[in-house]
Protein backbone atom coordinates (compact mmCIF):
# COMPACT_ATOMS: atom_id res chain seq x y z
CA UNK A 1 0.00 0.00 0.00
CA UNK A 2 1.40 3.39 -1.10
CA UNK A 3 0.78 6.46 0.43
CA UNK A 4 1.05 10.08 -1.69
CA UNK A 5 4.66 10.15 -1.08
CA UNK A 6 5.33 7.06 -2.41
CA UNK A 7 6.84 5.44 0.91
CA UNK A 8 4.59 2.19 2.07
CA UNK A 9 3.67 3.02 5.88
CA UNK A 10 3.43 0.56 8.40
CA UNK A 11 2.21 2.49 11.44
CA UNK A 12 3.66 2.61 14.82
CA UNK A 13 4.78 -0.76 16.07
CA UNK A 14 5.75 -0.04 19.47
CA UNK A 15 2.86 0.69 21.74
CA UNK A 16 4.86 1.13 24.95
CA UNK A 17 5.62 -1.34 27.64
CA UNK A 18 2.33 -1.63 30.13
CA UNK A 19 0.39 0.20 28.00
CA UNK A 20 -0.68 -2.01 25.16
CA UNK A 21 2.87 -4.18 24.33
CA UNK A 22 1.30 -7.37 24.30
CA UNK A 23 -1.93 -6.53 22.49
CA UNK A 24 0.72 -5.06 19.32
CA UNK A 25 2.40 -8.46 19.86
CA UNK A 26 -1.27 -10.42 19.19
CA UNK A 27 -2.14 -8.18 16.96
CA UNK A 28 0.49 -9.77 14.60
CA UNK A 29 -0.17 -13.16 14.74
CA UNK A 30 3.15 -12.92 17.96
CA UNK A 31 0.89 -13.28 20.70
CA UNK A 32 2.76 -16.65 21.77
CA UNK A 33 5.83 -14.70 22.96
CA UNK A 34 5.77 -12.84 26.24
CA UNK A 35 6.62 -9.56 27.05
CA UNK A 36 9.62 -11.71 29.18
CA UNK A 37 10.66 -13.44 26.18
CA UNK A 38 10.89 -10.54 24.51
CA UNK A 39 13.00 -8.43 26.95
CA UNK A 40 15.65 -11.68 26.75
CA UNK A 41 16.39 -10.63 23.20
CA UNK A 42 17.25 -7.27 23.53
CA UNK A 43 20.98 -7.20 24.92
CA UNK A 44 20.40 -5.68 28.74
CA UNK A 45 23.20 -2.99 27.56
CA UNK A 46 21.32 -1.60 25.17
CA UNK A 47 17.54 -1.86 27.55
CA UNK A 48 19.89 0.25 30.17
CA UNK A 49 21.34 2.75 27.06
CA UNK A 50 17.20 3.45 26.43
CA UNK A 51 16.54 3.99 29.73
CA UNK A 52 15.93 7.56 29.68
CA UNK A 53 13.95 7.68 26.61
CA UNK A 54 11.35 5.83 27.67
CA UNK A 55 8.35 7.41 26.14
CA UNK A 56 10.08 9.02 23.01
CA UNK A 57 9.50 7.89 19.47
CA UNK A 58 11.39 7.51 16.39
CA UNK A 59 10.77 7.04 12.30
CA UNK A 60 12.67 4.22 10.33
CA UNK A 61 13.14 3.66 6.76
CA UNK A 62 13.32 0.12 5.34
CA UNK A 63 14.82 -0.64 1.97
CA UNK A 64 12.06 -3.30 0.72
CA UNK A 65 13.02 -6.61 0.87
CA UNK A 66 11.63 -8.88 -2.01
CA UNK A 67 10.48 -11.25 0.35
CA UNK A 68 7.03 -10.16 2.32
CA UNK A 69 7.37 -12.44 5.24
CA UNK A 70 11.02 -10.64 5.69
CA UNK A 71 9.65 -7.66 5.80
CA UNK A 72 7.47 -8.93 8.50
CA UNK A 73 9.64 -10.52 10.32
CA UNK A 74 11.97 -7.03 10.49
CA UNK A 75 8.59 -5.31 11.96
CA UNK A 76 8.39 -8.35 14.30
CA UNK A 77 12.31 -7.50 15.90
CA UNK A 78 11.48 -3.65 15.97
CA UNK A 79 8.57 -4.68 17.69
CA UNK A 80 10.36 -6.77 20.66
CA UNK A 81 12.96 -3.87 20.76
CA UNK A 82 10.29 -1.17 20.72
CA UNK A 83 7.81 -2.98 23.50
CA UNK A 84 10.85 -3.55 25.49
CA UNK A 85 12.31 -0.20 25.67
CA UNK A 86 8.50 1.40 25.98
CA UNK A 87 9.69 3.50 22.67
CA UNK A 88 7.83 3.71 19.85
CA UNK A 89 8.92 3.51 16.44
CA UNK A 90 7.55 4.08 12.88
CA UNK A 91 8.95 1.52 10.30
CA UNK A 92 7.96 2.40 6.48
CA UNK A 93 9.30 0.75 3.07
CA UNK A 94 10.69 2.04 -0.06
CA UNK A 95 11.22 1.20 -3.18
CA UNK A 96 15.11 1.36 -3.67
CA UNK A 97 14.70 0.60 -7.73
CA UNK A 98 12.10 3.61 -8.65
CA UNK A 99 14.97 6.29 -9.42
CA UNK A 100 14.40 8.52 -7.13
CA UNK A 101 14.63 7.50 -3.93
CA UNK A 102 17.82 9.85 -3.70
CA UNK A 103 16.25 13.07 -4.42
CA UNK A 104 13.38 11.90 -2.46
CA UNK A 105 14.93 11.22 1.03
CA UNK A 106 17.63 14.70 0.39
CA UNK A 107 14.58 16.79 0.32
CA UNK A 108 13.18 15.07 2.94
CA UNK A 109 16.48 15.82 4.92
CA UNK A 110 16.72 19.23 3.48
CA UNK A 111 13.04 20.20 4.51
CA UNK A 112 13.96 18.84 8.20
CA UNK A 113 11.11 15.68 7.99
CA UNK A 114 13.35 12.64 7.19
CA UNK A 115 13.23 9.61 9.24
CA UNK A 116 16.23 8.79 11.94
CA UNK A 117 17.64 5.91 10.25
CA UNK A 118 16.89 4.07 7.41
CA UNK A 119 19.08 0.78 5.99
CA UNK A 120 20.30 1.58 2.31
CA UNK A 121 22.41 -0.56 0.11
CA UNK A 122 25.53 0.22 0.61
CA UNK A 123 27.50 0.37 -2.81
CA UNK A 124 24.55 2.24 -4.45
CA UNK A 125 23.08 5.29 -1.95
CA UNK A 126 25.56 5.62 0.67
CA UNK A 127 28.31 7.83 -1.01
CA UNK A 128 25.70 9.67 -2.56
CA UNK A 129 24.00 10.97 1.07
CA UNK A 130 27.71 11.33 1.99
CA UNK A 131 28.25 13.28 -0.73
CA UNK A 132 24.59 15.85 0.00
CA UNK A 133 25.84 15.95 3.38
CA UNK A 134 22.58 13.90 4.77
CA UNK A 135 24.09 11.82 7.10
CA UNK A 136 25.36 11.56 10.73
CA UNK A 137 29.03 9.80 11.75
CA UNK A 138 28.48 6.68 13.23
CA UNK A 139 32.25 5.74 13.55
CA UNK A 140 31.54 5.09 17.58
CA UNK A 141 28.56 2.53 16.89
CA UNK A 142 30.80 0.66 14.47
CA UNK A 143 33.60 0.71 17.21
CA UNK A 144 31.25 -0.68 19.40
CA UNK A 145 29.92 -3.49 17.16
CA UNK A 146 33.67 -4.40 16.09
CA UNK A 147 34.44 -4.66 19.79
CA UNK A 148 31.46 -6.98 20.07
CA UNK A 149 31.22 -8.92 17.05
CA UNK A 150 34.32 -8.33 15.27
CA UNK A 151 35.17 -7.12 12.20
CA UNK A 152 32.60 -6.22 9.59
CA UNK A 153 32.22 -7.25 5.98
CA UNK A 154 34.96 -6.30 3.42
CA UNK A 155 33.31 -4.67 0.91
CA UNK A 156 31.21 -2.65 3.63
CA UNK A 157 35.29 -0.97 4.46
CA UNK A 158 34.78 0.58 1.07
CA UNK A 159 31.50 1.71 0.64
CA UNK A 160 30.46 3.22 4.02
CA UNK A 161 33.88 5.39 5.06
CA UNK A 162 34.95 7.81 4.55
CA UNK A 163 37.71 9.99 5.14
CA UNK A 164 38.59 7.56 7.37
CA UNK A 165 34.96 7.82 9.42
CA UNK A 166 31.97 5.74 8.72
CA UNK A 167 28.73 7.08 7.74
CA UNK A 168 26.97 3.81 7.84
CA UNK A 169 26.41 1.04 10.13
CA UNK A 170 26.36 -2.86 8.26
CA UNK A 171 23.65 -3.94 8.79
CA UNK A 172 23.46 -7.55 6.82
CA UNK A 173 24.97 -8.74 3.85
CA UNK A 174 22.93 -9.39 0.90
CA UNK A 175 23.81 -12.49 -1.23
CA UNK A 176 24.29 -12.05 -4.87
CA UNK A 177 24.93 -14.60 -7.10
CA UNK A 178 24.25 -16.70 -10.42
CA UNK A 179 21.73 -19.51 -10.73
CA UNK A 180 21.60 -22.20 -13.51
CA UNK A 181 19.13 -25.09 -13.87
CA UNK A 182 21.10 -28.30 -12.92
CA UNK A 183 18.39 -30.29 -13.87
CA UNK A 184 18.03 -28.83 -17.63
CA UNK A 185 22.01 -28.86 -17.92
CA UNK A 186 21.99 -32.92 -16.57
CA UNK A 187 19.12 -33.79 -19.07
CA UNK A 188 21.83 -32.47 -22.44
CA UNK A 189 24.84 -34.14 -20.51
CA UNK A 190 26.21 -31.11 -19.24
CA UNK A 191 28.12 -30.80 -15.77
CA UNK A 192 27.87 -28.01 -13.50
CA UNK A 193 30.34 -25.72 -12.88
CA UNK A 194 32.07 -23.26 -10.15
CA UNK A 195 33.24 -20.49 -12.81
CA UNK A 196 31.97 -19.73 -16.45
CA UNK A 197 32.87 -17.63 -18.93
CA UNK A 198 30.32 -15.07 -20.18
CA UNK A 199 31.02 -16.58 -23.51
CA UNK A 200 30.51 -20.30 -22.05
CA UNK A 201 27.91 -19.16 -20.08
CA UNK A 202 25.55 -17.82 -23.41
CA UNK A 203 26.78 -21.14 -25.37
CA UNK A 204 25.27 -23.22 -22.38
CA UNK A 205 22.22 -21.10 -22.35
CA UNK A 206 21.17 -21.84 -25.74
CA UNK A 207 22.09 -25.59 -25.55
CA UNK A 208 19.70 -25.96 -22.32
CA UNK A 209 16.72 -24.04 -24.21
CA UNK A 210 13.44 -25.16 -25.70
CA UNK A 211 10.76 -22.95 -26.32
CA UNK A 212 8.67 -26.27 -26.83
CA UNK A 213 9.38 -27.12 -23.28
CA UNK A 214 9.13 -23.37 -22.50
CA UNK A 215 12.67 -23.61 -21.14
CA UNK A 216 14.17 -20.30 -21.77
CA UNK A 217 17.79 -20.46 -21.16
CA UNK A 218 19.04 -16.63 -20.68
CA UNK A 219 16.69 -14.89 -17.86
CA UNK A 220 18.31 -11.51 -18.13
CA UNK A 221 16.97 -8.05 -19.20
CA UNK A 222 18.55 -5.09 -19.90
CA UNK A 223 15.48 -3.02 -19.94
CA UNK A 224 15.74 -0.53 -16.56
CA UNK A 225 15.49 -2.41 -13.66
CA UNK A 226 18.69 -3.01 -10.96
CA UNK A 227 19.59 -6.32 -12.03
CA UNK A 228 19.89 -5.00 -15.38
CA UNK A 229 22.02 -2.54 -14.50
CA UNK A 230 23.84 -5.05 -12.34
CA UNK A 231 24.14 -7.23 -14.58
CA UNK A 232 25.58 -5.05 -17.44
CA UNK A 233 28.19 -3.40 -15.23
CA UNK A 234 29.71 -6.98 -13.84
CA UNK A 235 30.48 -7.93 -17.73
CA UNK A 236 32.09 -5.16 -18.55
CA UNK A 237 34.00 -5.41 -15.62
CA UNK A 238 34.92 -8.60 -16.59
CA UNK A 239 36.11 -7.28 -19.82
CA UNK A 240 38.38 -4.51 -18.14
CA UNK A 241 36.06 -1.68 -18.87
CA UNK A 242 34.64 0.07 -16.12
CA UNK A 243 32.29 3.18 -15.62
CA UNK A 244 35.51 5.61 -13.56
CA UNK A 245 39.07 4.91 -12.70
CA UNK A 246 40.06 3.73 -9.36
CA UNK A 247 40.17 6.17 -7.80
CA UNK A 248 35.76 6.65 -8.39
CA UNK A 249 36.88 9.74 -9.58
CA UNK A 250 37.31 10.18 -13.16
CA UNK A 251 34.96 9.06 -15.86
CA UNK A 252 36.67 5.99 -17.87
CA UNK A 253 33.93 4.45 -19.56
CA UNK A 254 34.43 4.85 -23.39
CA UNK A 255 37.31 2.49 -23.96
CA UNK A 256 37.75 -0.44 -26.31
CA UNK A 257 36.98 -3.38 -23.69
CA UNK A 258 33.59 -1.26 -22.92
CA UNK A 259 32.83 -1.79 -26.45
CA UNK A 260 34.07 -5.47 -26.51
CA UNK A 261 31.94 -6.03 -24.15
CA UNK A 262 28.68 -4.04 -25.09
CA UNK A 263 28.94 -5.49 -28.60
CA UNK A 264 29.02 -9.34 -27.13
CA UNK A 265 25.77 -8.40 -24.66
CA UNK A 266 24.15 -6.60 -27.27
CA UNK A 267 24.39 -9.67 -29.66
CA UNK A 268 22.54 -11.65 -27.62
CA UNK A 269 19.52 -9.82 -27.72
CA UNK A 270 19.87 -9.12 -31.92
CA UNK A 271 21.16 -11.91 -33.11
CA UNK A 272 18.64 -14.16 -34.45
CA UNK A 273 20.77 -17.30 -33.63
CA UNK A 274 20.28 -16.64 -29.64
CA UNK A 275 16.18 -15.40 -30.40
CA UNK A 276 15.04 -19.44 -28.57
CA UNK A 277 16.73 -18.73 -25.34
CA UNK A 278 15.53 -15.29 -24.80
CA UNK A 279 11.99 -15.59 -23.00
CA UNK A 280 8.77 -13.68 -24.62
CA UNK A 281 8.79 -10.17 -23.05
CA UNK A 282 12.40 -10.16 -21.61
CA UNK A 283 12.94 -6.64 -23.76
CA UNK A 284 10.12 -4.79 -21.06
CA UNK A 285 10.92 -7.05 -17.96
CA UNK A 286 11.44 -5.03 -14.43
CA UNK A 287 12.91 -5.41 -11.74
CA UNK A 288 10.37 -8.55 -10.50
CA UNK A 289 10.48 -10.00 -14.20
CA UNK A 290 13.24 -12.46 -13.42
CA UNK A 291 12.36 -13.40 -9.87
CA UNK A 292 8.64 -14.31 -11.45
CA UNK A 293 10.20 -16.50 -14.44
CA UNK A 294 12.64 -17.96 -12.45
CA UNK A 295 9.87 -19.06 -9.57
CA UNK A 296 7.41 -19.98 -12.29
CA UNK A 297 10.29 -22.48 -13.39
CA UNK A 298 10.69 -21.46 -17.22
CA UNK A 299 14.08 -19.61 -16.96
CA UNK A 300 17.59 -21.70 -17.13
CA UNK A 301 20.12 -18.84 -15.54
CA UNK A 302 19.39 -15.65 -13.88
CA UNK A 303 21.85 -13.67 -11.64
CA UNK A 304 20.20 -11.70 -8.58
CA UNK A 305 20.13 -10.95 -4.84
CA UNK A 306 19.63 -14.32 -3.43
CA UNK A 307 16.21 -13.28 -3.24
CA UNK A 308 14.60 -15.58 -5.91
CA UNK A 309 17.16 -18.92 -3.90
CA UNK A 310 14.80 -17.68 -0.85
CA UNK A 311 11.90 -17.45 -2.24
CA UNK A 312 12.09 -20.86 -3.82
CA UNK A 313 13.33 -22.32 -0.58
CA UNK A 314 10.79 -21.26 1.97
CA UNK A 315 7.92 -21.86 -0.32
CA UNK A 316 9.45 -25.18 -1.57
CA UNK A 317 9.30 -24.60 -4.87
CA UNK A 318 10.58 -27.49 -6.83
CA UNK A 319 12.93 -25.10 -8.84
CA UNK A 320 15.26 -24.62 -5.33
CA UNK A 321 16.01 -28.36 -5.63
CA UNK A 322 16.92 -28.08 -9.41
CA UNK A 323 19.19 -25.04 -8.76
CA UNK A 324 23.29 -24.63 -9.17
CA UNK A 325 24.63 -21.40 -7.27
CA UNK A 326 27.29 -20.05 -8.79
CA UNK A 327 29.43 -16.64 -7.95
CA UNK A 328 29.86 -15.42 -11.40
CA UNK A 329 31.34 -15.10 -14.67
CA UNK A 330 34.77 -14.26 -15.86
CA UNK A 331 35.81 -12.12 -19.16
CA UNK A 332 38.90 -11.47 -20.99
CA UNK A 333 40.50 -9.19 -18.10
CA UNK A 334 39.46 -11.81 -15.57
CA UNK A 335 40.75 -15.21 -13.88
CA UNK A 336 38.63 -14.89 -10.73
CA UNK A 337 34.77 -13.35 -10.61
CA UNK A 338 34.63 -9.87 -8.87
CA UNK A 339 31.70 -10.27 -7.18
CA UNK A 340 31.93 -8.85 -3.91
CA UNK A 341 28.26 -9.00 -2.68
CA UNK A 342 26.68 -5.92 -1.18
CA UNK A 343 25.08 -5.19 2.48
CA UNK A 344 22.69 -2.80 3.81
CA UNK A 345 23.91 -0.34 6.02
CA UNK A 346 22.24 1.78 8.62
CA UNK A 347 22.83 5.40 8.29
CA UNK A 348 21.51 8.08 10.74
CA UNK A 349 20.23 10.91 8.88
CA UNK A 350 20.89 14.92 9.78
CA UNK A 351 18.58 16.74 11.52
CA UNK A 352 17.35 13.07 13.09
CA UNK A 353 15.12 13.28 16.34
CA UNK A 354 15.90 10.34 18.14
CA UNK A 355 19.55 9.64 16.98
CA UNK A 356 20.64 8.57 20.16
CA UNK A 357 17.66 5.71 19.93
CA UNK A 358 18.37 5.40 16.59
CA UNK A 359 22.17 4.15 17.18
CA UNK A 360 20.48 1.79 19.77
CA UNK A 361 18.12 0.01 17.42
CA UNK A 362 20.27 -0.60 14.68
CA UNK A 363 22.43 -1.89 17.20
CA UNK A 364 19.95 -4.65 18.29
CA UNK A 365 18.69 -5.50 14.74
CA UNK A 366 22.63 -6.43 13.31
CA UNK A 367 22.87 -8.91 16.72
CA UNK A 368 21.97 -12.75 15.83
CA UNK A 369 18.57 -12.82 17.76
CA UNK A 370 16.90 -10.06 15.79
CA UNK A 371 18.43 -11.09 12.43
CA UNK A 372 17.98 -14.45 12.57
CA UNK A 373 14.50 -14.26 12.48
CA UNK A 374 14.81 -12.05 8.85
CA UNK A 375 17.39 -14.58 7.56
CA UNK A 376 15.05 -17.66 8.25
CA UNK A 377 11.97 -15.85 5.91
CA UNK A 378 15.10 -14.96 2.77
CA UNK A 379 17.74 -17.35 3.01
CA UNK A 380 20.73 -16.00 1.62
CA UNK A 381 19.13 -12.72 0.71
CA UNK A 382 19.56 -11.45 4.67
CA UNK A 383 23.16 -12.80 6.17
CA UNK A 384 24.94 -11.35 8.83
CA UNK A 385 27.34 -8.63 8.32
CA UNK A 386 29.22 -9.31 11.38
CA UNK A 387 32.24 -11.86 11.56
CA UNK A 388 30.68 -13.06 15.49
CA UNK A 389 27.59 -12.99 14.19
CA UNK A 390 27.74 -15.93 11.52
CA UNK A 391 28.88 -17.72 14.52
CA UNK A 392 25.94 -16.86 17.09
CA UNK A 393 23.76 -19.43 15.36
CA UNK A 394 24.47 -22.98 13.28
CA UNK A 395 21.77 -21.55 10.77
CA UNK A 396 23.86 -18.81 9.10
CA UNK A 397 26.88 -21.46 9.16
CA UNK A 398 25.09 -24.47 8.15
CA UNK A 399 21.57 -23.78 7.29
CA UNK A 400 21.93 -24.27 3.44
CA UNK A 401 24.52 -25.17 1.10
CA UNK A 402 24.91 -21.96 -0.56
CA UNK A 403 25.50 -20.26 2.87
CA UNK A 404 29.40 -21.27 2.94
CA UNK A 405 30.07 -19.82 -0.37
CA UNK A 406 28.17 -15.87 0.79
CA UNK A 407 30.36 -16.27 4.12
CA UNK A 408 33.60 -16.32 1.41
CA UNK A 409 32.66 -13.23 -0.19
CA UNK A 410 31.62 -11.17 2.79
CA UNK A 411 35.84 -11.99 3.96
CA UNK A 412 37.27 -11.76 0.83
CA UNK A 413 40.66 -9.98 0.48
CA UNK A 414 40.08 -6.94 -1.10
CA UNK A 415 40.63 -5.40 -3.52
CA UNK A 416 40.34 -7.84 -6.77
CA UNK A 417 41.78 -7.09 -9.81
CA UNK A 418 41.54 -6.99 -13.24
CA UNK A 419 44.34 -8.39 -15.71
CA UNK A 420 44.29 -4.27 -17.02
CA UNK A 421 45.03 -2.57 -13.45
CA UNK A 422 41.55 -2.09 -12.75
CA UNK A 423 40.68 -2.68 -8.81
CA UNK A 424 37.05 -3.96 -7.19
CA UNK A 425 35.75 -2.06 -5.53
CA UNK A 426 36.48 0.70 -6.59
CA UNK A 427 36.63 4.04 -4.19
CA UNK A 428 32.95 4.78 -3.26
CA UNK A 429 31.81 7.60 -5.85
CA UNK A 430 28.66 9.72 -5.46
CA UNK A 431 28.98 9.85 -9.31
CA UNK A 432 29.39 6.02 -9.98
CA UNK A 433 26.42 5.62 -7.98
CA UNK A 434 24.17 8.28 -9.60
CA UNK A 435 24.72 6.86 -12.52
CA UNK A 436 23.74 3.41 -11.44
CA UNK A 437 20.49 5.52 -10.15
CA UNK A 438 19.72 7.03 -13.75
CA UNK A 439 19.89 3.65 -15.89
CA UNK A 440 22.41 5.20 -17.67
CA UNK A 441 23.78 1.10 -18.64
CA UNK A 442 20.39 0.09 -19.27
CA UNK A 443 19.37 2.88 -21.44
CA UNK A 444 22.99 2.06 -23.30
CA UNK A 445 21.77 -1.50 -24.01
CA UNK A 446 18.31 -0.69 -25.35
CA UNK A 447 20.01 1.84 -27.26
CA UNK A 448 22.13 -0.95 -29.03
CA UNK A 449 18.77 -3.72 -29.26
CA UNK A 450 17.51 -1.41 -31.24
CA UNK A 451 20.00 -0.73 -34.31
CA UNK A 452 22.79 2.13 -32.36
CA UNK A 453 26.36 0.91 -33.06
CA UNK A 454 27.73 -0.47 -29.60
CA UNK A 455 30.72 2.19 -30.16
CA UNK A 456 27.96 4.98 -30.41
CA UNK A 457 26.51 4.21 -27.30
CA UNK A 458 29.09 4.23 -25.37
CA UNK A 459 30.44 7.15 -26.39
CA UNK A 460 26.85 8.76 -25.63
CA UNK A 461 26.41 6.52 -21.93
CA UNK A 462 30.10 8.42 -21.48
CA UNK A 463 28.76 12.15 -22.45
CA UNK A 464 26.08 11.50 -20.11
CA UNK A 465 28.24 10.00 -16.92
CA UNK A 466 30.28 12.74 -17.77
CA UNK A 467 27.53 15.58 -17.11
CA UNK A 468 26.36 13.30 -14.20
CA UNK A 469 29.61 13.51 -11.99
CA UNK A 470 29.77 17.24 -13.05
CA UNK A 471 26.47 17.61 -10.93
CA UNK A 472 27.78 15.32 -8.25
CA UNK A 473 30.42 17.86 -7.93
CA UNK A 474 33.48 15.71 -9.72
CA UNK A 475 34.34 17.62 -11.87
CA UNK A 476 35.62 16.20 -15.07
Amino acid sequence: MEDKSGWSRRGFLGMGVGVLGAAGLAACGDGSESPTRVQAEVPQELIDGAAAMKGSSMGMLSQKLYSTTANEALDSSIRKFADTTGTKIENSLVQADAGDVVAKIDAEVKGGVARDLAFMTDSRFVAQFQALGDLEDVTDVVKALTAKYGEPCAEAKNFCVFDGKWFAIPYHFIGIGSFLRKDWMQDKGISPKDIYSWEELRDLCLEISDPAKRRFGWGMTVNRSGDGNGMIEALINAYGGSIAANDGRKVTFNSPETVQAVTFLGDIYTNPKYKRMLPPGIASWTDTSNNENWLAGILGYTRNQFSVYADSRTKKNPVHANTHVFSDCIGPATDNPLLLGQSQGFVVFKGAKNPALAKLLAQYLVSAPALLGVAKEAPGLVMPAWEKVWDADPFFTSGDPAFPMLRKITELKLPLNTKNGLAFPQKASAGQQAVGSAYVLTDMMQQVVQGTAPAQAVTAAHAKMVQIFNQQGLPQ
